[in-house]
């Protein structure tokens, strides 16, 4: 399931016009694994072997997130190195981490898992904001769609392994 909300804002003022871009795209899928183990894939910063757009991290083994915890990715697309803030956590429920890498675009993404009695929704969220979105957004934007399966998908093969 996906739901896509954009909005596009032009505006004249007195120091000339300036436009307002923002994006909200969430990814949603049904997995197997229970929320314990998509919980603890999605929370342990130091593997990031699941996720399409990140290869890695500076966050040492073992480590898990903490609101106001800041920490370094490496993005599989250019390999420099992004800084994540965690802004919110909710344990065995959602995890929010903001993007700091680009100055006129900010980045926020948010995982949630909930138990159903389907199996368990992993939903991933993005939302962009600035004048540079529209053009970050066509980058991201096949490995975004790709980003609550993968974790799924990684937590399913853990339930297996065990």
């Amino acid at each position: 399931m996906v739901i896509l909300n954009f909005s596009f804002k032009l505006i004249v003022g007195k120091e000339g016009i300036c436009c307002k871009f923002s994006l909200f795209k969430t990814y949603r899928v049904i997995s197997n694994a229970p929320v314990e183990v998509l919980w603890q894939k999605l929370i342990n910063l130091a593997d990031v072997s699941w996720h399409p757009l990140l290869s890695s991290t500076n966050a040492p083994t073992g480590l898990i997130a903490k609101p106001g915890l800041i920490y370094q990715v490496v993005t599989r697309l250019l390999p420099i190195p992004v800084r994540v803030f965690v802004e919110r956590v909710l344990p065995g429920e959602l995890l929010s981490v903001r993007i700091l890498a680009i100055p006129g675009v900010e980045n926020r993404v948010t995982y949630q898992v909930e138990s159903t009695l389907c199996g368990t929704y992993v939903s991933c969220s993005v939302t962009l904001r600035g004048w540079l979105s529209p053009l970050l957004w066509w980058f991201i934007r096949p490995y975004a769609a790709r980003v609550a399966s993968e974790l799924a998908q990684a937590a399913e093969h853990q339930v297996a392994a065990l």
